[in-house]
C-alpha cells in the first residue's frame, strides 16, 4: 500500500514554516493520541503515521530531501528513513521532549498526566547545539572529516539528588476535584522538580541550579561527499547534556559552501567561464582549465565558435544520495582586446578586408539564450 503523502497527513502546504508544521503535529498528535481513543487501533495507525511525517518534515535535512525526492528518499540506498514505521509507542513517547517541552509535557500534560501520556517521571533531555562548518569543493567532492570546538553544557561530577517529596519520585501529582457529577481526579507535571522526580541535594562549586557547567569540547564530525548549501548533519548526543543524567541533545552541523575563485556549482556539476582570445578560437589550440582538483587539458576545435559548451566527464561533484559524479562544463567566451597597437591594427584591417570576416546574422535560438543567459550575466 502506498504511502500518504507527509504534507497531507499533517495538514499543511509544502511551504509551511518549521513552526507551522510543529503546530499541526501538536494537533493531530492530540486528536489521535492512543489515551484519547483507547482500544481504537486506527487512531494509534494515525497517531504513528503523524510521528513520521513530523520526524521527517520537522527535520530541514530530511524534509529537503523529502522535498526532492519523495517516499524513495526515505526507502531507496542513503535514503533518511521513515519515522513512525519503525518506532515502536515508547520511541515516539520518547521524542516528544523536543516537540513538547520535555519528556511529552505542555499540552499533552493536561490530558495525560505529564508523561507523554504515561503518567512516568520525565526524562529532562538537553537542548540541541548548532554550528556551521565552511567547506571548499574540494572538501564537498571527497568528503572530510572534521574536529569542532564546542562550548555544551556538562554534569559536574559530585551532584547528588534525592527522590522528590512532593511527588514521591513520580514526576506527576495527582489533583482531586469535587464537581456535580462526583469527584475527578486528574494528573499533573509535579512543581517542584518539573517532572523529573528529583531535586539536588549536592551541589558542586561552580555548577549552576542543575548541577551543570560549561566546558569546551572537541568533536569530530565525518562530513560525507556531495553534501550542500543549507543541508545539516545531526550527530546524536553531542549537544548539551542533560539535566541530572538525562539524556543529551543532539549537535546539528549546518553546511556552508566556500565559493570557488573560478568555478560555480549547479547541483552535482560545476560551470567555468572560458575567456578565449580571437586567434585561438580560429586556429585551435590545446590549453589547461582550473578543476576542483587540479587542472586538466583541453582542446579548442579550429573555428569554434563563442557559446559553445565543452563537457569534461566526471569532474563536477558527487550526489549525497546516489552514486557516480556530475561534469564540469566549460563555456566558451570570445573576447575582444582592448588597446591595440599599431600593428596588430593594421593587421586586423587587414582580416576585416576577407570575406571570412563579414558580419553573419544567425537564426534565433531560444534554447540556448535560455540556458546561457544566467551565466553569462
Amino acid at each position: 500500500m502506498a504511502k500518504r503523502d507527509y504534507y497531507e497527513i499533517l495538514g499543511v502546504d509544502k511551504g509551511a514554516s518549521e513552526v507551522e508544521i510543529k503546530k499541526a503535529y501538536r494537533k493531530v498528535a492530540l486528536k489521535f493520541h492512543p489515551d484519547r481513543n483507547q482500544g481504537d487501533d486506527s487512531a494509534e495507525a494515525k497517531f504513528k503515521e503523524a510521528a513520521e511525517a513530523y520526524e521527517v518534515l520537522g527535520n530541514a535535512e530530511k524534509k529537503a530531501k523529502y522535498d526532492r525526492f519523495g517516499h524513495a528518499g526515505a526507502d531507496g540506498p542513503g535514503g533518511f528513513g521513515g519515522g513512525g514505521a519503525g518506532m515502536n509507542m515508547e520511541d515516539i513517547f520518547s521524542n516528544f521532549g523536543d516537540i513538547f517541552g520535555g519528556g511529552g509535557g505542555g499540552d499533552f500534560s493536561s490530558f495525560f498526566g505529564g508523561g507523554g501520556g504515561r503518567g512516568g517521571k520525565r526524562v529532562r533531555k538537553g537542548s540541541n547545539l548548532r554550528v556551521k562548518v565552511k567547506l571548499s569543493f574540494a572538501d564537498i567532492e571527497s568528503g572530510i572529516e572534521k574536529k569542532l570546538k564546542i562550548n555544551k553544557l556538562v554534569n559536574v561530577p559530585g551532584a547528588s539528588y534525592t527522590t522528590c517529596s512532593s511527588c514521591g519520585g513520580t514526576g506527576s501529582v495527582r489533583r482531586v476535584t469535587n464537581t456535580i457529577l462526583g469527584q475527578m481526579q486528574t494528573t499533573a507535571t509535579c512543581p517542584t522538580c518539573n517532572g523529573s522526580g528529583q531535586i539536588m541535594d549536592t551541589r558542586p562549586p561552580g555548577s549552576d541550579a542543575n548541577g551543570q557547567k560549561r566546558e569546551e569540547r572537541v568533536v569530530s564530525v565525518n562530513i560525507p561527499a556531495g553534501v550542500e548549501e543549507g543541508m545539516q548533519l545531526q550527530v546524536r548526543g553531542e549537544g548539551n547534556e542533560g539535566p541530572m543524567n538525562g539524556m543529551a541533545g543532539d549537535l546539528i552541523v549546518l553546511i556552508e559552501e566556500i565559493p570557488h575563485e573560478y568555478l560555480v556549482r549547479d547541483g552535482q556539476n560545476v560551470l567555468f567561464k572560458l575567456g578565449l582570445n580571437f586567434a585561438d578560437a580560429a586556429l585551435g589550440t590545446s590549453l589547461e582549465v582550473p578543476t576542483i582538483s587540479g587542472k586538466a587539458k583541453i582542446k579548442i576545435s579550429e573555428g569554434t565558435q563563442s557559446g559553445k559548451v565543452l563537457r569534461l566527464k566526471g569532474k563536477g561533484l558527487p550526489s549525497v544520495n546516489a552514486y557516480g559524479k556530475g561534469d564540469q562544463l566549460v563555456y566558451i567566451s570570445i573576447y575582444t582586446p582592448k588597446n591595440l597597437s599599431k600593428d596588430e591594427k593594421a593587421s586586423l584591417q587587414k582580416f576585416r578586408e576577407s570575406e571570412n570576416f563579414e558580419a553573419k546574422p544567425e537564426k534565433a535560438d531560444q534554447g540556448f539564450f535560455e540556458n546561457v543567459k544566467d551565466f553569462f550575466s
